[in-house]
């Protein structure tokens, strides 16, 4: 499902006659699902709302009615606040911290992927307890300084939710943080003069502060100096694992599971927990789901991993491996697997599942122009190109899946394919042909990502046939040309493809005794979940079988 910037109302739906019943008046079981939410208000809230004429406050005004009439606890009042129409989420002079403010506000209506958003800022505001770490929850309340933090989303951003409520949990907790969600659908003439081209993009006290996702333990790291130290003082006091497990995706979640079910001593340790899949919108060939989506399935993955005694160690980000006796390490019988952080953890065994990254194209203006208008998820910022002419790079299923999806909203594609025909799956590129505003250019070689400083402007390739350079005017490109395996921290550690993947055995064995790999950072054909899934558990079993033969 796409939801789309469009100027005559702040959120389009394909089923467009049903907008109004299913936004503003809350289909039957959103309604029901929100009453039975709202009956978990501890104290009383308000609902400040600052509005104007326009159709998006009128669709405002009828949602926070909406929700004010399921509580008695919420009561709906008018405010003056310069972003109209918006409304903030705070105390009511009743409630027991009373004195303690709350920043929370809303520009924009929060459906689509931010209708949790919404929900989770009632709740929190209204006294419901944080699903947070005594600890967490502590650290947050004792920042000092001031944070005024402004998010600009789109509905169709399925990464967006996340910032969001990580802001809106902090502005909860600590009243020295104040949080605002901008959708870029109404509030368009701010996105242009920022040149905000990619979301979340996240503003800190009028500077940008970040953009893409963001996890509440990789703003805090940011913000609260002296975090980082912390952290890696904790990990490196850490007790020597049996299986230590280097990745969060498919394949690290599965070892990670199956090392804990040996009932051995498991860690995993991720630079994100999730890896890939937390970029990944629609998956519709995990077997026995007929169709999720990406950050749903990693949320479940994660839920698995906690059901077991696994230490996870998030947000950290491994540098080298040393076997033992070797590279500084003094442990005999211990692998050292060395973080950015500067913590050193040891284990028995290592289980490598780092994952791939999206591909570059590695041509001039790439890099400069990375979230002017060179953009990796179409799913993410192609709704902030509606309108404008975009191109996408890549002929395999992702291009061509981007291509479609773009199409649907932006006024023109061009796809372009560096072979001479599209390696995408038959049934995608019949469809992709049946569209009318999209142009395939095979035999393309992209040479450059044009731009005016401040945003890209075109992209200029060569015809692989007639060697001719050819420039294309546009105002966004997609580049969707494959992986590459995140294994550069592994080299003349174990040994690589001339891929840089890492070469594993039918056990998942590496060349190093005792380290092991799965997914796909490996030589393991075919990148697909499920594949990695089960490579994880292949490792882990290998892990398990090799220690107790020592």
């Amino acid at each position: 499902m796409i939801y789309t910037f469009d100027d005559e109302s702040c959120v389009s739906h394909p089923d467009r006659d049903n907008l109004k019943r299913i936004i503003m008046a809350l289909e039957a079981n959103i309604k029901a699902q929100l009453q039975n939410y709202l009956g978990m208000l501890r104290e009383p809230i308000e609902l400040v709302a600052s509005l104007n004429e326009s159709a998006g406050a009128i669709e405002m005004r009828e949602l926070l009615e909406e929700v004010a009439s399921m509580s008695d606890k919420i009561t709906l009042t008018n405010g003056e606040d310069a972003r109209k129409p918006s409304f903030a989420v705070k105390r009511s002079a009743s409630h027991k911290d009373a004195d303690q403010p709350v920043g929370v506000r809303f520009a924009g209506i929060p459906m689509g992927h931010e209708f949790t958003s919404l929900v989770l800022a009632l709740l929190h505001t209204g006294g419901h307890p944080i699903k947070l770490e005594a600890e967490k929850i502590a650290q947050i309340a004792a920042i000092e300084g001031t944070f005024n933090f402004e998010t600009y989303i789109s509905l169709s951003c399925h990464n967006c939710p996340d910032v969001v409520q990580a802001m809106n949990m902090m502005a909860v907790i600590n009243p020295n943080i104040t949080h605002v969600m901008i959708d870029g659908a109404l509030y368009q003439d701010e996105v242009k003069a920022r040149e905000i081209m990619s979301v979340p993009t996240i503003y800190l006290n009028g500077e940008v502060f970040g953009a893409g996702r963001m996890e509440l333990d990789e703003i805090l790291l940011k913000i609260d100096t002296g975090a980082s130290a912390r952290e890696a003082k904790k990990l490196d006091a850490q007790a020597p694992y049996d299986v230590l497990v280097v990745g969060g995706g498919p394949a690290g979640a599965s070892a990670a599971i199956y090392a804990a079910r040996k009932g051995i001593r498991t860690g995993i340790v991720a630079e994100r927990f999730g890896g890939q899949v937390m970029d990944t919108l629609g998956i519709e060939n995990f077997i026995s789901v007929q169709e999720t989506e990406g950050p749903k399935l990693v949320a479940a993955f994660e839920e698995h991993v906690k059901s077991y005694d696994v230490d996870i160690m998030n947000l950290q980000r491994a540098v080298s491996l040393s076997e033992p006796g070797k590279d500084g390490n003094k442990n005999t019988d211990l692998i050292e697997l060395k973080l950015e952080s500067g913590a050193t953890l040891r284990s028995k065994a290592v289980i490598v599942a780092t994952g791939a990254r999206w591909r570059e194209l590695n041509v001039p203006g790439e890099k400069e122009y990375r979230g002017k208008g060179v953009a990796y998820c179409p799913h993410c910022d192609g709704p902030l190109f509606k309108g404008k002419p975009v191109a996408v790079v890549g002929g395999g299923n992702s291009g061509v899946e981007a291509a479609i999806d773009l199409a649907n909203f932006v006024a023109h594609v061009t796809l372009l394919q560096f072979d001479t025909t599209l390696k995408a799956d038959a049934v995608l590129q019949k469809k992709l042909r049946t569209l009318t505003n999209v142009t395939i250019i095979t035999s393309a070689q992209t040479t450059e990502v044009t731009g005016d400083g401040t945003k890209m402007n075109g992209l200029t390739y060569t015809d692989r046939v007639t060697a001719e350079s050819k420039h294309l005017e546009l105002d966004a490109v997609f580049v969707q040309i494959g992986l590459l395996p995140n294994s550069d921290w592994l080299k003349g550690t174990v040994n690589l493809s001339k891929f840089g993947e890492v070469e594993v055995n039918h056990h998942n064995a590496t060349s190093l005794q005792g380290v092991f790999a799965a997914g796909d950072v490996t030589t393991t054909p075919y990148k697909q979940i499920i594949i990695a899934m089960g490579e994880g558990a292949k490792a882990s079993l290998g892990a398990f079988d090799y220690l107790i033969r020592q």
